[in-house]
């Protein structure tokens, strides 16, 4: 599952994701198990690769990242 970084929130309810490979746009709706308001610029999450209606890249079940404390 590809990572990145919130690098950009909006508001109209989406924001944008750099990871390695790229950046990605995400919309409020692919957010899982947090609310987009409670999200922050410079927060690390997980991601899926998918596709919006204009056939442009775009993440989805976005999720915050699991941080690897022991």
């Amino acid at each position: 599952m590809p990572k990145g970084t919130i690098i950009r929130l909006m508001n109209g309810g989406f924001g944008f994701i750099k990871s390695e490979e790229k950046d990605f746009l995400f919309h409020h709706s692919d957010i899982k198990g947090v609310e987009f308001d409670s999200l922050s610029e410079g927060q690390e999450v997980e991601f899926e690769k998918g596709q919006g209606r204009d056939g442009r890249p775009r993440a989805v079940k976005v999720r915050l990242s699991q941080s690897k404390s022991e």
